[in-house]
């Protein structure tokens, strides 16, 4: 598959591992300026950064959960690149909680945390974009979720909660931005293989978890990472609105 991305400038948040750091890699490839984001792992964003394609990527470091410096990624990635043409909300946690395992604190505290990183985060990453983007003629915008938001998450309902209202915030901004050539959509992966999910995959779990899907496997995080590409691409449009399942058919929905 071939892409093209020259001249493109791109924001991937959560990007110096798993599923962010495999997009920022094809981005990369295919001709994009990519900045690279991270909260506490600089190491791995170096890394990453070290390893792309090309020398005018940049890293920045911001913890999206506080509105303040969500604002000051969007302004630090516009005033290294002049635009984001591309962003891609990719950042969020998964902790587990069972409602019977928690106190009301712990309950309360993982609610909150995870909402602001997985939900409000992109939230507020999207509003700061898009008044670049409608300045410099549209862009797209293709948010992370997950097939949690479906099928639900007993042990982690936070996290399904937050994929949920991402998907939906995904689609009212697909509608409300379209006339103004900025194209939203929402990609929902599966298990992938990742930091976030590695104690799940190697734990007693593992095997289930793979024979959830008939191909008996997990996604790579590059098998995402050709999907979010597709729809950063041109003459993906009329797609906008769409949630994109890519989960070995381990959970399907219709």
């Amino acid at each position: 598959m071939h892409f093209n991305f020259s001249d493109k400038s791109v924001l991937i948040t959560g990007s110096s591992k798993g599923i962010g750091s495999a997009t920022a890699e094809l981005f990369a490839r295919y001709g994009a300026r990519v900045a690279i984001h991270f909260n506490q792992d600089r190491r791995k964003a170096e890394k990453v950064l070290k390893n792309l394609n090309g020398n005018n990527h940049i890293i920045i470091q911001a913890n999206i959960a506080d509105s303040e410096a969500a604002q000051r990624l969007i302004d630090k990635t516009i005033k290294e690149f002049g635009r984001i043409d591309i962003l891609i909300n990719n950042a969020g946690i998964f902790q587990e909680h069972p409602i019977f395992d928690v106190t009301y604190d712990e309950w309360q505290d993982v609610w909150q945390r995870t909402l602001s990183i997985n939900l409000l985060g992109p939230a507020n990453i999207t509003f700061c974009a898009v008044q670049h983007m409608v300045k410099s003629g549209g862009g797209k915008i293709i948010n992370i979720s997950s097939r949690g938001a479906f099928r639900g998450e007993p042990t982690a309902p936070a996290y399904g909660a937050s994929k949920a209202g991402l998907n939906s915030m995904s689609q009212s901004m697909a509608k409300a931005l379209a006339p103004l050539n900025i194209f939203v959509y929402a990609v929902a992966p599966g298990f992938v293989e990742t930091d976030m999910a590695a104690h799940l995959l190697e734990g007693p779990e593992g095997t289930a978890i793979r024979q959830q899907s008939p191909l008996g496997r997990v996604a790579k995080p590059e098998e995402v990472a050709l999907t979010i590409a597709f729809l950063a691409s041109e003459g993906s449009e009329y797609l906008i609105g769409g949630i994109i399942d890519v989960n070995g058919a381990s959970y399907l929905r219709s």
